[in-house]
């Protein structure tokens, strides 16, 4: 197993009132009107005759004795929010990134709260600084970055400090998850994720119980044993539990952690697509890295995590269409297609969550190839049973620049597709509108309890650098959960 630990942690960041010397590369924000700071030594028609308007995300290295100076575009000053902020900050990030040692005054722009500037300019340079190291002998091909400072006048100096000591810890959680999803599977199969649980929540103040196979069988958790059949690697699930003193209210969160989809009996054609399904475990990754951060951030709510980890593997054990199981809470499934397996494992997961009785649940999973169709590969669907709780999912994803869409719960219109002649459903409901027949599945195993969806499959990687993303797994979703998590209130029956 590869050591999956915090990429970001070694970084030291600090508040100053002006760069330190032994920064090599200093940002310097640049809006598309007013005033340029006389450290860069150019005027705007200097810049703009080497091609910068100041426009959101450009950047103009100017090389000076002991470094670079990089003037970064932070568009229009009065519409700038700390989304821009943190995109202009990624920018900044990557322009710098042959250099260990940066400061920027991105967090001191006016016009925004500084804890929230401070958050914002740390998490886009850290995220953007993350490269995957994995198995490469090459010593250069980790991130340089070792320490970061924001310059700040005395005015702002202590929120921005605030805010970046919280922009540190979601940044951290982030690549954290963007670790374990770009790890190779035979390198982190479900009993090294669920290892890796409990000394996350050892240092992160966290109950952890780990559930293997005999236990999973008491459990009744037909969805998540039918589906590890077979593999020769056994399952595990995970729940650990947040509890802050006298808290706001009780989320539950679950993760489908397939650590590799290979479809079973109905086996992916050998693509690219199928070469990334070490990532169709990135919704428990997203919840393991959520879990890590709460007490860091100080969140008020309690939350309980489930992950559903097992591998999905085609062997003379495997789980065969036509076959039917009973999960947890005692419905049956009819399997008509064994590559929709997210559902079945994700299923057991709700139906533990929901006898929590908490006051809400939300579930993240690499599930279908239909969002991606539908959203693209830069927005995740959310669907839920609950419009208050979809709408703090909304708020959050807008908050923090992960955006979603949600689609609709037709349960009246499509409920149908899924009846089957010898069990209570099946788990595919035909070719179209994938999407929502699987949250209609979903929400089966959820009981009353106000419950959200994220399809994460079309954002879960990048083919490219692109913001704050680096090439390979986004972790995305992680921020996003942990914005809901600490924000969150009981929502409305």
């Amino acid at each position: 197993m590869i050591d999956a630990s915090n990429a970001l942690s070694s970084v030291d960041v600090s508040v100053a009132r002006s760069a330190p010397k032994v920064a090599t590369a200093v940002g310097l924000a640049v809006a598309t009107k007013g005033s340029v700071p006389r450290q860069l030594g150019l005027n705007r028609t200097a810049l703009e005759t080497n091609g910068f308007e100041g426009k959101a995300g450009q950047t103009l290295a100017v090389p000076t004795r002991d470094g670079v100076v990089v003037a970064v575009g932070i568009g229009d000053p009065d519409s700038l929010d700390a989304n821009d902020l943190r995109s202009a900050a990624a920018a900044f990030g990557r322009a710098a990134s042959k250099h260990s040692h940066l400061a920027t005054n991105l967090a001191d722009v006016e016009g925004i709260d500084a804890r929230s500037a401070g958050a914002a300019v740390i998490e886009g340079v850290l995220l953007a600084s993350y490269r995957y190291v994995g198995l490469k002998n090459d010593s250069e091909a980790g991130s340089k970055l070792e320490a970061l400072t924001l310059v700040a006048g005395e005015k702002r100096a202590k929120a921005v400090e605030q805010g970046a000591n919280r922009g540190a810890a979601i940044a951290g959680a982030a690549a954290l998850a963007r670790e374990f999803a770009n790890t190779p599977p035979t390198h982190l199969n479900a009993k090294d994720l669920a290892d890796r649980a409990v000394e996350i929540g050892a240092e992160s103040g966290l109950q952890v119980e780990v559930f293997n196979q005999d236990q999973l069988e008491q459990l009744r958790c037909g969805g998540l044993l039918g589906v590890n059949r077979g593999s020769v690697e056994p399952p595990r699930m995970v729940k650990l539990t947040y509890t802050p003193k006298n808290p706001v209210g009780h989320l539950a969160l679950v993760g489908k952690g397939v650590m590799y989809d290979s479809g079973g009996i109905s086996l992916k054609p050998s693509d690219a697509f199928h070469q990334v399904m070490k990532m169709d475990m990135s919704g428990a990754a997203a919840v393991l890295s959520t879990m890590s951060a709460l007490k860091a951030l100080r969140c008020k709510a309690k939350v309980t995590a489930f992950l559903m980890c097992t591998d999905n593997m085609p062997s003379g054990s495997a789980l065969k269409l036509g076959d039917v199981l009973t999960m947890r809470n005692g419905k049956t499934v009819e399997i008509h297609n064994t590559d929709a397996e997210g559902r079945l494992v994700l299923a057991d997961g709700l139906s533990l969550a929901a006898e929590e009785e908490p006051d809400g649940i939300v579930d993240i999973a690499t599930l279908t190839g239909s969002v991606l169709t539908a959203l693209g590969p830069k927005i995740a669907g959310v669907l839920g049973n609950n419009q208050s709780l979809v709408d703090q999912v909304e708020s959050s994803a807008e908050a923090i620049d992960e955006p979603v869409w949600q689609l609709p719960l037709e349960t009246k219109r499509y409920r149908k597709m899924l009846d089957s002649v010898v069990a209570d459903m099946r788990n595919i409901g035909g070719p179209y509108a994938g999407t929502i027949t699987a949250s209609i599945f979903l929400s089966e195993f959820v009981g009353d309890v106000p419950w959200a969806h994220l399809d994460i499959a079309g954002p879960m990687k990048v083919d490219g650098d692109d913001g704050i993303y680096s090439k390979g797994a986004t972790g995305f979703g992680t921020r996003l959960l942990l914005d809901v998590a600490c924000n969150f209130t009981p929502p409305n029956a």
